[in-house]
């Protein structure tokens, strides 16, 4: 199964570190989510990383056997 991860304050608001989810299109999972989680997660600031690769536009991205999809908040220090 697929499994998103969320970093930072993304697990906060989740709940949880992961989540495993059935494949599919990216859009069409992130529709089942709770509508905070997916208003975040589609943060104009938030990266997402798939299999490790960062990816810019999640359009037409479709999760498989196997696939993780991390999504990184914006990072802040001094």
């Amino acid at each position: 199964m697929p499994r998103l991860v969320f970093l930072g304050k993304l697990e906060d608001i989740a709940g949880t570190a992961e989540l495993t989810v059935a494949p599919g299109p990216v859009e069409q999972i992130l529709a089942t989510l709770d509508r905070a989680l997916a208003i975040e997660l589609l943060g104009e600031k938030v990266r997402m990383a798939l299999n490790g690769s960062l990816i810019t536009d999640m359009g037409g991205v479709t999760l498989r056997e196997g696939d993780e999809l991390a999504f990184l908040p914006p990072v802040s220090g001094g």
